[in-house]
């Protein structure tokens, strides 16, 4: 009986899981992720042969999306009136996304869900990306180095003054730097982030050098 009792009580304390299709615009705030490029491939674009992880382009941090959010949890997969963009327009930002196939796939998945068509939501997403500073430590990284996780955040809040530790949260996949998430109001101003937002990397860490 008392197994019962705490496996029920696990789940009423557990998170709402929400169901893809959600109405887009009904979100609370945004969480812009920043992938670092370098660690993206040698995790997985090596292995796909994109175009991004091709030595001399120069990329340090790529906009991984622009993701709605609620208080607790995210939409995904919205239900929107809104055409999807052409190809014209994806191809577009692929400075921002690292490649026009990730543009089309974030305004699939998260795009749709903030209310905008897909002009605006790139376009959106464009002026976040650029309301932040990347370090310049980061940007001119030319060997493989490790760190301790806490640097990368300091970093960050070093190099954008209105930023504080409740607004962002750096995240790891085996044992690299994954990305920089940082936390907007819908107007695009810093606001804290929640706790669903990412588990925050600890110890120490690696980012390969820049390609």
């Amino acid at each position: 009986m008392r197994v019962i009792v705490l496996a029920m009580m696990a789940l009423l304390m557990a998170p709402l899981a929400r169901a893809e299709g959600e109405r887009a615009g009904d979100f609370d705030y945004y969480v812009m992720a920043l992938s670092w490029s370098a660690n993206w491939c040698a995790l997985t674009g090596d292995a796909r042969d994109d175009p991004q992880c091709d030595a001399g382009r120069g990329i340090d941090f790529v906009l991984h999306g622009l993701w709605p959010q609620y208080e607790e949890g995210w939409p995904s997969f919205c239900r929107t009136v809104e055409r999807d963009p052409p190809r014209s327009l994806t191809a577009a930002q692929a400075d921002l996304f690292g490649g026009a196939g990730a543009a089309f796939y974030q305004w699939k998945k998260h795009g749709r869900c903030a209310g905008l068509s897909a002009g605006e939501y790139f376009r959106t997403a464009r002026e976040a990306f650029e309301s932040v500073t990347v370090p310049e430590v980061f940007t001119r990284l030319r060997q493989d180095i490790r760190l301790p996780a806490d640097v990368v955040e300091e970093a960050f809040l070093e190099a954008n003054p209105a930023l504080s530790p409740e607004d962002v949260v750096v995240t790891c996949r085996d044992g690299m730097v994954q990305e920089v998430r940082i936390c907007l109001t819908k107007d695009l101003d810093l606001r804290a982030c929640n706790t669903d937002v990412g588990r925050v990397c600890r110890g120490t860490v690696a980012m390969e050098a820049v390609r």
